[in-house]
């Protein structure tokens, strides 16, 4: 019986020291391996190699939580040392799936390419969100991740004006040093030459896109792209614009066959990922689409030959980095452009290369030391539908205003030209509406009120592009145009209620006068309320009696002009909300 016994406690020691020294090999063939390393389990820190493990053991009894290691792969390798688990103080605020602080948890081995020396540095020495054992510096800091540096890629060329500025050459790339300010940033070229650029000019490498390529001109609307290409009057030319649908883009192609129009196209994507204009000939990418349909016509009225070229560069805010103030002397004046309340409006040189436009202004019309403050601010408002203020000239009189030039002057005189026959044009016409709204959206955002909104304080450049001018000088105007009967200064057909009444502006006051600009678009620059007086007008405003629609206009748009017509400021719509709006009608009414 004791010889039996013995035999099975024999066999039983053998046993027991064979899978110990199994178990031994295993996990020292695990620390080994080169392409594992350890990850707590129920952090999950990389999804995407390790999965919460169902092996959960809480053991309220001795106040641990423990997490078993579970290796589904063990690579044959030579080692020495066993591990049976790890030490790690955990925070509870970050592992609050565990009961308690400086739980007791093993590890899980999962497929990583990163060295496990770098995560397990000895048995007796917890490992640290640095890496670092506890007491030493960096115990309680995160590795330092080196920063990348920005680099953008220039979409426009630029000469530098002042000494602090840098050229930019189409298409090369810079690296940004300071990009804190909104509108200038300072860069380094490939040279090492350092420099302030005007933002609006570069793109992030990065986020590039189709960007890189003439042919493409981003938000442009169906309108002005067939303005741009008929202007052009060349077959086969071509652009690709950003779709109304978000994320699609649509081709504009003109053609003279069978007489000059314009196509366009939605470039369309299968379920490989791939874009095509027609089924049979796809592409991996629209400029591979592109360049085919350069050498073939494909199911398209024309091959595509050549896209607009010299397009401008935009206004940038101001002429040079924290320019403001204008020497006169560097100002060449030429031709009249028009005058109004403000004085004389003349096109303009800037050191003989830049095209500006200056208002030289007539002494005792505006409060001039508010103004010269105000100008400070304004020039940093910056926007496509804007006419960008450039600086002025104040230390001589009478003040010169310096801003962007607009090639066709005023929206009221280009609505009046009878060579346009815009009455027939209701998408261009409502085209003109939301570029002004989008500037008021821009305003209204960085709560800036206008005043004085009109056609005739909205100018039209190359592309017919709309861009409103003038915002928050009717604040500085001395006027009896502008003056009710209290004496308060404002222009009296386009003001609401509470203006005449109170001589409260808002960004609501400029929406009400935003529905009587829509009116003057769609009736091509008649003046509204006919001949009536101001006083007529005040008091037909009184009685909440508004324009009538205009011919040219289609009922949801006059829908829209009534909205802003609302007696109360707050029934009337924000700019925003007005924006989206037209662009629905738009979307509905016209064909992208």
């Amino acid at each position: 019986m004791n010889l039996c016994c013995a035999r099975h406690w024999i066999t039983a020691i053998v046993w027991w020291i064979f899978f110990s020294f199994l178990n031994f090999n295993q996990i020292n063939k695990v620390l080994n391996s080169r392409d594992i390393f350890l990850d707590p389990v129920y952090t999950n820190i990389d999804d995407s190699v390790c999965v919460p493990s169902d092996d959960l053991i809480f053991d309220n009894s001795i106040h641990h939580s423990a997490i078993i290691v579970d290796v589904d792969e063990l690579e044959s390798s030579d080692g020495n040392d066993s591990l049976e688990r790890v030490e790690y103080d955990f925070n509870k605020a970050d592992y609050n799936a565990l009961s308690h602080y400086n739980s007791t948890v093993d590890w899980k081995f999962c497929g990583s390419s990163q060295d496990i020396d770098a995560i397990v540095s000895t048995q007796s020495s917890p490992i640290m969100p640095g890496g670092a054992t506890p007491g030493t510096p960096n115990s309680k800091q995160k590795e330092k991740i080196p920063v990348r540096q920005k680099v953008v890629v220039a979409l426009y060329n630029y000469k530098a004006i002042e000494s602090g500025d840098l050229s930019l050459e189409k298409n090369q790339e810079y690296e940004v040093i300071d990009d804190s300010q909104e509108h200038w940033w300072k860069v380094k070229d490939t040279k090492g030459n350092i420099g302030f650029i005007p933002s609006n000019y570069v793109k992030a490498k990065e986020f590039l896109g189709l960007q890189q390529y003439d042919w493409y001109v981003g938000d442009m609307s169906r309108q002005r792209s067939e303005s741009l290409l008929k202007q052009e009057d060349k077959e086969g030319c071509f652009v690709v614009r950003n779709s109304s649908t978000k994320g699609l883009y649509t081709l504009s192609l003109y053609t003279k066959i069978p007489h000059p129009h314009v196509k366009h196209y939605h470039i369309k994507q299968n379920s490989r990922g791939e874009f095509f204009l027609s089924e049979k000939h796809c592409c991996n990418s629209i400029p591979d689409l592109i360049n085919y349909h350069k050498h073939n016509s494909g199911g398209l009225a024309s091959r595509l030959k050549t896209s607009p070229c010299d397009r401008p560069a935009p206004a940038t805010a101001g002429l040079s980095h924290d320019k403001w103030e204008i020497d006169h002397n560097e100002l060449m004046l030429l031709e009249e452009l028009g005058s109004g309340q403000f004085g004389v409006v003349r096109r303009g040189k800037w050191r003989g290369s830049i095209d500006v436009a200056v208002k030289m202004m007539k002494e005792g019309t505006m409060s001039e030391d508010d103004f010269i403050e105000e100008a400070k601010v304004m020039t940093k408002l910056q926007h496509t539908n804007l006419v960008q203020l450039y600086g002025v000239c104040s230390k001589s009189r009478p003040i010169f205003i310096v801003t962007e030039y607009m090639r066709y002057g005023s929206l009221l005189k280009h609505l009046r030209r009878p060579e346009m026959s815009l009455s027939s044009n209701q998408g261009l016409l409502l085209d003109m509406c939301i570029q002004v709204c989008k500037g008021m959206s821009y305003l209204e955002r960085h709560n800036y009120i206008h005043r004085d909104l009109a056609a005739r304080n909205c100018l039209v450049g190359n592309e017919n592009i709309v861009k409103v001018a003038d915002f928050g000088l009717a604040r500085y105007v001395l006027d009896d145009q502008y003056t009710s009967s209290g004496g308060s200064k404002f222009p009296i057909k386009w003001a609401p209620p509470e203006v005449l009444n109170f001589t409260r502006f808002s960004s609501k006051s400029d929406v009400w006068a935003y529905g009587v600009l829509m009116w003057e678009v769609f009736s091509c620059g008649k003046m509204p309320y006919g001949r009536l007086k101001n006083t007529e007008v005040v008091e037909r405003v009184q009685k909440g009696l508004i324009l009538e629609k205009p011919k040219a206009c289609y009922k949801e748009v006059y829908d829209v002009m009534k909205k802003c017509w609302s007696h109360l400021p707050e029934n009337r719509p924000s700019f925003r909300v007005l924006k989206d709006q037209l662009l629905v009608i738009s979307q509905t009414i016209l064909v992208d």
